[in-house]
C-alpha cells in the first residue's frame, strides 16, 4: 500500500468517525460538568455564582445552579440523538453566550494580564473547541425540505 493509498483510508476513516466522535465528545463534557454543578461538586460554582451575583437577581443561586446543570445535561444528551441538532445547537449557543460571560463581568477572574488568561479564562476559552465541533456536526445536516 503506498502512502497516498494509506493517507486516503485514514481520511475515509476519519470522516467516518468524526461526527460520532463529536457528539461523543460534547455529550461527556455537557453532560458530566453539568451532573458536578447539580450535586454541588462542580470547580466552577464559584464563578458561577460570581457572574450571577451581577446579572440574574430574581431567584436564588441554589435554584439557578441546579437548572443550568440540568440545562448542561440536557444539551449533552441531546447531542446523542440524532436528528436533535436543529434544536440542541441553539440551544449549545445560548449556554455558550451565558459562559463567556465572565470574560467580560469578571475580567479580574479571568485575566491575569492583556491576553493572558487565568485558569478560569482558559476553562471558559476551550469552549470555542466545542463551538468548532458544534458547527462540525451541524455541517453535515441535509438541508430542510419545502413543505
Amino acid at each position: 500500500m503506498s502512502i497516498k493509498e494509506f493517507d486516503i483510508k485514514i481520511i475515509r476513516f476519519f470522516r467516518k468517525i468524526s461526527v460520532p466522535v463529536a457528539r461523543l465528545g460534547i455529550f461527556v463534557v455537557f453532560f458530566w460538568f453539568g451532573l458536578l454543578k447539580v450535586i454541588g461538586l462542580s470547580p466552577a460554582s464559584g464563578v458561577v455564582e460570581r457572574l450571577f451575583d451581577q446579572t440574574i437577581p430574581f431567584m436564588s443561586f441554589a435554584v439557578f445552579l441546579i437548572l443550568f446543570g440540568l440545562f448542561e445535561c440536557l444539551i449533552g444528551i441531546l447531542f446523542l440523538i440524532r436528528g436533535a441538532e436543529r434544536v440542541v445547537i441553539p440551544l449549545l449557543f445560548i449556554h455558550m453566550f451565558l459562559t463567556f460571560g465572565p470574560l467580560f463581568f469578571l475580567p479580574q477572574e479571568t485575566w491575569s494580564g492583556f491576553l493572558v488568561p487565568t485558569l478560569e479564562g482558559q476553562y471558559i476559552i476551550k469552549n470555542l473547541v466545542i463551538i468548532a465541533a458544534a458547527v462540525g456536526i451541524a455541517s453535515h445536516l441535509h438541508p430542510l425540505k419545502r413543505t
